[in-house]
């Protein structure tokens, strides 16, 4: 199973810079904690891939529908995920998984000296690893699995300038460590058309310096369409429906209950090209439903292509 493809989302925080102005993160800060049905065990052996997504967070949204980019003092967060991953399987029931994250990310914000200039920062640092067990011995054809394990504090959650610019939620890494716990289950509909689904559970346990994210429950519901090829190449359509939803942050470097909590909708269209070991996967994201509690900076779309090679 796990925690891969899919996108977005962590959550927010909230600083009065100017009066009626907010400054708040914004649903996408990392990417969407659950996978496609490529991810899913089958037998023994293992994967190893390399996944790339690309969110660009730039219209301010509140509530159930766009607000004001006056509103808001964070303009844009641009990033870019870059993903490592290890999944194996020493049988058809227990395995595990490591994901190692690098984020490089873009943010432009209202602050600065006088507090209402506008300023930027770049940079680049290691995310917060996980690293999940994973049991799919339910039944003989793995259709049936859990996952549990812990997303570490090892990420960078300290960047800032001189003036405190940058958020707590607008950092790469959290500061917490959290407890995992996911679950996922496929089975055939008719013929070469087949259905999974998958949900995850991020509980932030131990924190830092006042900032505790909020839990957060991501799932995905989707069905893949079998026997398709050209050239020996074998080519999987995907359709996904990602639901999410994001607690509000607590603790004194938190917005809540300012800007912070989110549920969003979205759906995910995407292809896998499966070159017998080697196999490409690529969508995008859409939200079609979203809701968030005060003014956030939110993307339109999400990028995403995943490599990996089996053994």
């Amino acid at each position: 199973m796990t925690t891969k493809n899919g996108c977005f989302l962590v959550g927010l925080s909230c600083l009065l810079v100017l009066p009626g102005v907010c400054r708040a993160c914004a649903c996408g800060c990392s990417v969407f904690q659950v996978g496609t049905y490529s991810m899913l065990p089958e037998g023994a052996g293992g994967t190893v891939f390399l996944e790339y997504d690309f969110m660009r967070q730039n219209h301010n949204w509140s509530g159930n529908g766009p607000a004001p980019d006056a509103n808001n003092g964070d303009k844009e967060i641009r990033t870019d995920f870059f993903t490592a991953g290890l999944q194996y399987m020493f049988n058809r029931s227990w395995g595990f998984q490591v994901e190692v994250p690098y984020w490089n990310r873009y943010f432009k914000t209202t602050g600065g000296a006088t507090g209402n200039e506008i300023v930027t920062q770049d940079w680049s640092a290691l995310g917060d690893i996980r690293a999940e067990g994973i049991y799919s011995g339910f039944f003989p054809d793995q259709s049936l699995g859990v996952t549990f394990g812990v997303k570490f504090a090892n990420g960078d959650w300290t960047h800032n300038d001189a003036y405190d610019d940058v958020d707590r939620d607008s950092e790469i890494g959290t500061g917490s460590t959290d407890l995992l716990l996911g679950a996922f289950y496929r089975h055939q509909l008719t013929g070469n058309l087949d259905w999974f689904a998958q949900t995850y559970f991020d509980l932030p346990v131990f924190i830092q310096q006042q900032y505790r994210p909020g839990l957060s429950l991501d799932s995905a519901f989707g069905t893949y369409l079998n026997g398709l090829s050209v050239g020996g190449v074998r080519i999987t359509p995907v359709a996904q429906m990602l639901v999410s939803e994001r607690a509000r942050d607590s603790g004194a470097e938190a917005s809540y209950p300012v800007a912070s909590g989110y549920q969003r909708i979205l759906l995910s269209p995407g292809l896998e090209f499966d070159f017998n070991q080697f196999m490409v996967y690529t969508d995008v994201e859409l939200p079609v439903y979203q809701h968030f509690t005060g003014d956030q900076v939110a993307a339109s779309i999400t990028y995403k292509v995943v490599v990996s090679y089996r053994f």
